[in-house]
């Protein structure tokens, strides 16, 4: 039995609000309507779907009939990349996007490349930010797209995303950004920010798994991803997952209003488990912006320590986090994101992210300083390169 269990994989997942359930439930049995039906039942179901689509609405800034409802967030990029590329191919073939986005861009874009689009992936400085001279630089006449993430999903690294749609719109190109991350851990206005396309999901947001949603504005060119009905205003067919929908809007809503507090609460939970890791552990390295970061998103290298056994480890204290390398086909992986940063494959592999959430107090954070130096130093023992270091041989 472990002394303390304590979940910082958020960026994962998020617990659902126990009021987003609340409102949830009857939509699963006494409220089941169809909502392209027109009869009482349809009706009723129709009408939560537009109240949620309005919470989202204003949670973004936008206008409610910019709001389409998704089966996720991959859907979602997947859809605002495809859909732009594909019904705007006459004008040009040209994306333009980065080296660190979710795999579900990238490998969009992969797939696009396949079908005669040419994409421009963007480099990184050190810590995950663009260069917005190479964005410049990598326009041309043919350039219909440009997708840069608003924060990074691992690192944390906020883009200057009111910038980029800055220059895309004075030429005329659409910017579409995923927001995943990013929606209840900071302010966003699609005005502001001059966003064409904006992707969410609801699971990191407290809200139900299996829905999302895509802005896009008005006027915007875009192919369907799905064909065979006439939800979403003909755009996006399947008959809907309503009581997903309402539990969307409903945590959309929270998210906005207690949005401040969210931020001061996670913002020093963030800063204490950050100052603590560096003032225990050496040999040790902040992967993204040092202050252009998500407020709950904390990701470290570990020299001399492997990640699967650091976060195995981890799990036996009651600690959830992880890693910055993924299990693909059997092999460990580094993660494209830090490899994209000048982390070399070893570095990489020694990587923990802790992304913090609502749940969690000072008292968490607290047991995880207690635990994580010790299960650092007891991995490091067993690394012949570590004992090399200690003894002033060689060290990385």
């Amino acid at each position: 039995m472990v002394a303390r269990r304590v979940y910082a994989d958020n960026a994962g997942t998020t617990p659902m609000h126990p009021q987003v359930l609340e409102e949830m439930l009857p939509y699963f049995t006494e409220k089941f309507g169809n909502p392209s039906s027109i009869h009482f039942f349809g009706r009723e179901a129709k009408q939560a779907m537009d109240n949620a689509r309005e919470r989202l609405a204003r949670a973004l800034g936008a206008r409610s009939d910019e709001i389409y409802f998704t089966g996720s967030g991959t859907e979602a990029d997947n859809w605002a990349v495809k859909g732009v590329a594909l019904a705007n191919r006459a004008k040009g073939n040209h994306i333009i996007t980065t080296k660190i986005e979710h795999h579900a861009i990238i490998h969009t874009c992969e797939y696009l490349e396949k079908h005669g689009f040419d994409v421009t992936y963007l480099d990184v400085d050190q810590y995950g930010k663009i260069s917005m001279d190479q964005l410049k630089q990598s326009i041309n006449d043919r350039t219909i797209l440009i997708s840069i993430m608003f924060a990074n999903n691992e690192i944390g690294t906020i883009q200057p995303a009111e910038e980029i749609g800055k220059i895309a719109k004075e030429k005329g190109i659409y910017f579409h950004t995923d927001a995943v991350q990013a929606m209840g851990n900071t302010v966003i206005d699609v005005n502001k920010l001059n966003v064409d396309l904006l992707s969410m999901s609801g699971h990191k947001i407290r809200g139900p798994k299996g829905i999302g949603a895509l802005f896009i504005r008005k006027g915007v060119k875009i192919d369907n991803l799905i064909h065979g009905g006439a939800q979403e205003r003909k755009k996006r067919s399947g008959t809907e997952n309503v009581a997903a929908v309402v539990g969307l809007g409903k945590a959309a809503q929270l998210a906005a209003d207690n949005l401040e507090e969210h931020v001061g609460h996670m913002t020093f939970l963030r800063d204490r488990l950050i100052n603590g890791i560096k003032e225990r552990i050496q040999y040790t390295r902040l992967n993204g912006h040092p202050t252009e970061r998500l407020v709950n998103n904390v990701n470290f290298s570990f020299d001399f320590v492997e990640g699967e056994a650091l976060l195995l480890s981890l799990d036996m204290v009651g600690i959830a986090a992880s890693s910055g390398s993924a299990c693909t086909s059997g092999a460990l992986d580094p993660s494209h994101v830090l490899m994209a940063i000048g982390l070399s494959h070893e570095t990489a592999h020694g990587s923990l992210r802790m992304s913090l959430g609502d749940i969690n107090t000072q008292e968490d954070i607290d047991y995880i300083l207690e635990q994580l130096p010790p299960i650092v130093n007891r991995l490091r023992e067993l690394s012949p390169l570590f004992k090399q270091c200690e003894g002033g041989k060689t060290c990385v």
